[in-house]
């Protein structure tokens, strides 16, 4: 009898898997459609029909992991503040906040370090030439979109400066990409609630009035 081929959902995760595990070792450059290819199992023309360029297949990964990305830190937020959504309450609307900004900065932390190879992709990626604009911009408005909307938030309610969003959500990124790179670095500090704090009030300062 002979053995099934992969399903074609398998084969492209296979190819995304690989492209991941080859673009964080050897670099873009580096890493040619063919050993990506081989290195996930399948022929060649299997990645091409799935993704017309090596160029596409960056892009991909890099919105498909924003996507899982921005899904684990909404589903850590939520977890810690119910599914509402940012809170509104009368009381301490400020405390609030910035309670709900440590809560999605604590949750992306956590997933940097439940996720290292992921998250090594992001430090060499997340502000690359290699990542077309656009797509940097499709990631940042729409899959992180509630970001700038909490900033928004904060600035309305004279919490947060009111600088452009654009400009505040690349610094943003900056700073989640030092502190992940920090904690990675040191994996052990990662758990300590002392640096954990510490890396969301050096966040929080430099937006909050």
């Amino acid at each position: 009898m002979m053995a099934t081929s992969k399903p074609q959902t398998d084969k492209r995760q296979a190819i995304l898997d690989s492209a991941l595990s080859l673009f964080v070792e050897q670099g873009f450059h580096a890493s040619s459609t063919a050993s990506i290819a081989r290195n996930a199992g399948v022929a060649t023309g299997t990645l091409f029909h799935h993704f017309p360029s090596k160029d596409a297949l960056l892009e991909c990964l890099f919105l498909e992991i924003k996507q899982e990305f921005a899904d684990a830190i909404l589903a850590g937020y939520r977890s810690g503040t119910g599914p509402s959504g940012i809170p509104q309450t009368e009381e301490s609307q400020g405390m609030s906040l910035q309670r709900a900004a440590n809560l999605l900065w604590q949750s992306a932390i956590d997933w940097g370090l439940q996720h290292p190879q992921k998250q090594a992709f992001f430090q060499q990626y997340a502000m690359s030439p290699a990542i077309a604009a656009p797509v940097r911009a499709q990631a940042m408005n729409l899959i992180l979109g509630f970001i700038g909307q909490l900033i928004g938030q904060g600035q309305r309610q004279g919490l947060i400066a009111d600088y452009p969003l654009a400009l505040m959500l690349e610094n943003c990124q900056g700073q989640y990409l030092a502190a992940s790179r920090f904690f990675l670095d040191n994996p052990q500090l990662g758990k300590d609630e002392s640096h954990r704090q510490a890396s969301f009030a050096l966040f929080w300062r430099a937006m909050a009035l």
